[in-house]
């Protein structure tokens, strides 16, 4: 729950992408729109200079590139950076709380080599 750059102590691979992401806290707010850097079938790091606090439940949902899936599910943030830099950009790294293991499979096909 640190508010670090990440380290190579990774559960799984990711791939850096530039993936449009939506989330919000509950069900009558109003979607936010933010990009996310990278993905493994964990979770994935959201760039926003507004992270929602370590340990906040969040919605989120997402398409795949080619349109043929939508990914909606509840994350929790594990890790927040608040002041970025170039290598590491402000924003949070949230964890998959409830995504299907098929979901989770096609995920980690996607994500490939870790980096």
């Amino acid at each position: 729950m640190s508010e670090s750059p990440p380290d190579n102590r990774r559960k799984h691979p990711r791939r850096e992408l530039a993936l449009l992401v939506q989330y919000r806290f509950n069900s009558l707010e109003d979607f936010l729109a933010e990009y996310a850097t990278n993905l493994s079938p964990g979770g994935m790091f959201i760039q926003t200079d507004r992270p929602s606090p370590v340990g906040s439940t969040l919605h989120l949902q997402f398409s795949l590139k080619d349109g043929s899936r939508l990914i909606d599910g509840l994350v929790r943030v594990a890790r927040v950076v608040r002041v970025g830099t170039r290598e590491h950009p402000a924003g949070m790294g949230v964890e998959f709380l409830d995504l299907a293991p098929e979901l989770r499979e096609l995920l980690g096909r996607m994500s490939g080599p870790a980096r």
